[in-house]
């Protein structure tokens, strides 16, 4: 019999969360509760909020007796991250599920977060829509909006709030059967414009007996990327799209944080790492570039997403950002440099093709980079031919052999 696990603030929201609980034990399943309330409550539950606030020292009475909400947010979240993971690892539960407006939701999912992926993990929210990547981060947690206020038992909540326990139900009872591969794992990463690239190279790769994750190179994906990597899960990287550098340095829509470009160099991990989709600025529709950039060359890739073409001067700072990330590395890099064209759209006769601007990108890392550390390879094509990216691949195979042998 499977374990889920509500957590939740029983101090006010003890009758829906018990109407939740009733749900899980008539389908067959046991509950496991954690009160993550400031105020106590007079439902029994497994793990009060005393017990979890104590899991980095604090004391439950002297954060109620300040009366800052802000404060017992902070000090509870930072709680939860640490007791989660421990009480999973103990064999308390086997799921999770919360329900909560903003405060709740801040407090229970970075416990959730830091969960394995794989582990159901639901947060019923008011805030499940919109942005609600800083309370996901890289995780595989499910946010499902509550449409109305967890406050109450009405004919709305009690749909969501059964819909929601079905589907912890259907994630915990009805496992299918676990892949296993003894593999090693390749990180590529991947754009539209890059794509031929990353599909060559993952079938060379596949073909040499490599299993090759791919992550589309949207902020999102390439943090998720950082994340595995500094998780353990990865032997080799081949970061043919940077592009994420782009949005991070002009204000594009698509960035992945200041870290983007560190995890393979401070982890010791082969890495191969070119210059893909460089040659542009992610924005939405294109009402909403910035007025600034007014006069730009600007491609429209499709009714939401208008790219611009990254300038000289901002070839230039690329050059010194990547390579800043690429000289954290000790060993096993590689920069790989297509001389005619960083994508699908960056080629003679194409929209975006910029031989100055590539120069400025292209003589900047030469310059800046650590080549004591650092191999730069040089070749004459486009980044999508498949020499290109059969050459990376081969590269990448020979220093991962290196490493291990």
């Amino acid at each position: 019999m499977k374990t889920v696990c509500i957590a939740g603030t029983f101090d006010t929201k003890g009758k829906e969360l018990a109407y939740v609980k009733g749900i899980f034990e008539n389908l067959g399943l046991k509950v496991f509760t954690m009160d993550t309330g400031v105020f106590g409550s007079d439902f029994p539950v497994d793990v009060t909020s005393g017990e979890i606030v104590a899991e980095i020292g604090e004391d439950i009475k002297e954060i109620s007796a300040r009366k800052d909400r802000a404060y017992a947010t902070e000090i509870l979240s930072k709680a939860m991250e640490k007791i989660v993971p421990r009480l999973y690892e103990e064999g308390k539960f086997d799921g999770i599920i919360s329900f909560g407006g903003t405060g709740g939701t801040s407090i229970v999912t970075p416990g959730m977060r830091a969960l394995p992926i794989g582990v159901p993990k639901i947060m019923v929210s008011t805030v499940a829509s919109g942005n609600t990547s800083f309370y996901i981060g890289t995780s595989d947690l499910i946010m499902m909006p509550s449409v109305v206020d967890v406050a109450g038992l009405n004919r709305i909540s009690i749909e969501i709030f059964t819909n929601a326990a079905h589907a912890m139900a259907g994630m915990l009872n009805y496992d299918s059967e676990k892949y296993v591969s003894d593999k090693p794992l390749i990180a590529a990463t991947m754009f539209g414009l890059t794509t031929p690239a990353v599909n060559f190279a993952r079938e060379y790769l596949e073909a040499r007996g490599y299993e090759v994750l791919i992550f589309h190179a949207t902020g999102t994906g390439g943090k998720s990327m950082e994340s595995l990597i500094n998780e353990g899960y990865i032997e080799g990287v081949l970061d043919f799209t940077t592009t994420e550098w782009c949005d991070e340095l002009f204000g594009g829509i698509l960035n992945a944080g200041p870290n983007r470009l560190e995890a393979a160099a401070l982890n010791g991990i082969p890495q191969v790492v070119s210059l893909g989709a460089l040659d542009m600025v992610n924005f939405g529709a294109f009402d909403t570039v910035p007025a600034k950039y007014a006069g730009r060359n600007f491609y429209k890739h499709n009714p939401s997403v208008t790219l611009m073409r990254t300038n000289v001067e901002e070839n230039r700072i690329l050059g010194e950002k990547i390579a800043e990330k690429l000289n954290l590395a000790k060993e096993n890099t590689v920069l790989m440099i297509p001389k005619k064209g960083l994508s699908g759209i960056d080629v003679e006769g194409q929209p975006f093709y910029g031989p100055e601007e590539d120069k400025a990108l292209f003589e900047t890392l030469k310059a800046k980079v650590n080549t004591d550390v650092v191999e730069i390879i040089e070749m004459d094509t486009v980044i999508n031919d498949q020499v290109f990216a059969e050459t990376a691949a081969q590269k990448l195979i020979d220093m991962i052999e290196a490493k291990n042998k």
